[in-house]
């Protein structure tokens, strides 16, 4: 009778108990570490991975499912395309205390768009005539032209709102208005976010988020059966996909991104400014084979700059179908029986075995490549800055960015008249139907033009602990966006 008393004492202790709280930290994966932290001075999608929506914030934002929603502005409005004003929202702070307003909108612009700006998008700010303040939430900017795609262009992480006190240390110090603020960053390890108590909006259910820096595929894969890390969003090692999947301690998150992954051909290089030549590449190319040597099966085929998941998309694919025969035959008519080309390769996995399978295929038509495998920074210094390489492999992850084919100094060196003039009647188009009609045949010219060989549109592959839920699946935008991110109770 004593020992029942007891045990039953003990259970009703035990209901008693209150349930243990659900953590409030998280620790994420991330292949490449950021070059530094300015996303509105550098190029790296990783920049974007760590602070967009987190630390920093635009006037518009993109959404989950890839809508331009309100973010710093809470609306804005145009009559005619040519003028926007944005009403901005009251109480908003920038995380060392100041507070943000018009001002702040006229300094992140101008800047973005001065002659001196080291802004990896300089031509999102190319439109602007002017910027001034109607009164302190209030902006008005002035088009040179009319731009329906503006809301959209203030969406990325490249035209976010900075705190000009804060400026001269963004790279390393960065201060937003977002719901995390900086903490710590170990390089070579780690970035550390902490949530900021002053945040405007919603408050995150996170009190702070690490993103680890880990770019080999079997570490990865180590680290999160281990439980050293909580979620992988975009997951390096898909051979490991199954075994994961079968593991109910995760989950398996599967999209789709913007991230057009192509050949990227120098057009400078006098071989490659023939198009028989770039079209013998791309007949040469099986995509099929890379999507599923390089990817496991994890991608979807395209033939033009444009994501398939668009509405506007056009499957172009059957322009540049694997055909080594007929690559043979464009080679022999340029008369380049010897050609050998340098393959820059950046270290993200899908890019290197991505090359090895290109090379072999190129081979097999008589093309010769020399591979270099290149680390990030270098890769961005030599290939996307200065140009220097015949061929590169990479995934070009900023939504709708077709436009970059009409960039004078782009590291294609690409030039159409044709293309350059669709694309300014794009810009100039507020109606949604011409506008799609414009999109569709600047599509039509890249793959006639075989502008580059465009491969597989990279598939968001990420895993995540059971119990995580609010990461994103698909990525209209490099970003790992934590506002929404909690363990369940």
């Amino acid at each position: 009778m004593f020992a029942r008393f007891k045990l039953a004492a003990a259970a009703a202790a035990m209901l008693c108990t209150p349930a243990l709280a659900a953590p409030d930290s998280i620790t994420l994966g991330m292949v490449l570490e950021p070059p530094n932290l300015d996303p509105t001075g550098g190029a790296a999608a990783a920049i974007d991975e760590v602070v967009y929506a987190n630390v920093f914030e635009g006037l518009t934002r993109i959404a989950p499912d890839g809508s331009v929603q309100p973010g710093l502005a809470e609306s804005w409005d145009s009559s005619d395309g040519k003028t926007y004003t944005f009403h901005l929202r009251p109480g908003v702070t920038f995380h060392d205390g100041s507070a943000f307003d018009a001002q702040d909108v006229i300094f992140s612009l101008d800047r973005a768009r001065a002659d001196d700006s080291t802004n990896a998008q300089k031509v999102l700010f190319e439109g602007i005539e002017t910027v001034e303040a109607v009164d302190p939430l209030t902006v008005r900017v002035t088009l040179k032209s009319p731009d329906g795609g503006f809301p959209f262009k203030m969406a990325w992480g490249d035209a976010v709102m900075v705190d000009e006190a804060s400026i001269k240390d963004i790279a390393t110090q960065p201060v937003g208005t977002g719901p995390f603020r900086f903490g710590e960053w170990k390089q070579g390890d780690h970035v550390r976010l902490d949530a900021f108590d002053g945040y405007w909006g919603q408050k995150p259910a996170l009190k702070s988020a690490t993103f680890r820096f880990i770019g080999d595929p079997t570490a990865a894969f180590a680290a999160l059966m281990a439980g050293d890390i909580d979620a992988f969003p975009i997951y390096p090692a898909p051979e490991t996909l199954s075994q994961l999947e079968a593991d109910p301690r995760f989950r398996i998150l599967t999209g789709t991104t913007e991230g057009e992954t192509i050949l990227a051909m120098n057009h400078k290089n006098p071989a490659l400014a023939d198009i028989r030549v770039r079209q013998a590449i791309a007949h040469a190319i099986n995509r099929q084979e890379i999507i599923d040597g390089a990817m496991f099966g994890y991608g979807t085929p395209i033939g033009t700059h444009f994501a398939p998941h668009h509405p506007d998309y056009v499957d172009l694919t059957a322009k540049s179908q694997y055909d080594p025969e007929q690559s043979k035959k464009l080679l022999a008519e340029a008369g380049t029986g010897d050609l050998t080309l340098r393959l820059a390769l950046p270290p993200t996995p899908y890019a290197r075995r991505g090359g090895e399978i290109v090379a072999a295929e190129l081979r097999a038509v008589g093309i010769q490549t020399q591979i270099t495998n290149m680390e990030w920074a270098q890769w961005l210094e030599q290939v996307f800055k200065n140009a220097d390489y015949d061929l590169t492999i990479i995934s070009h992850v900023e939504p709708m960015d077709i436009g970059i084919y009409g960039r004078k100094d782009y590291y294609f060196n690409y030039t159409n008249a044709g293309f350059d003039e669709v694309m300014a009647r794009l810009d100039a188009t507020t109606d949604p139907a011409e506008r799609s009609a414009l999109l569709k045949q600047a599509q039509e010219i890249l793959a006639g033009d075989y502008a580059n060989a465009f491969l597989f549109q990279l598939a968001k592959t990420g895993v995540a602990k059971a119990e995580i839920e609010g990461l994103w699946d698909n990525s209209p935008m490099p970003a790992n966006d934590l506002t929404q991110v909690r363990w369940k109770e």
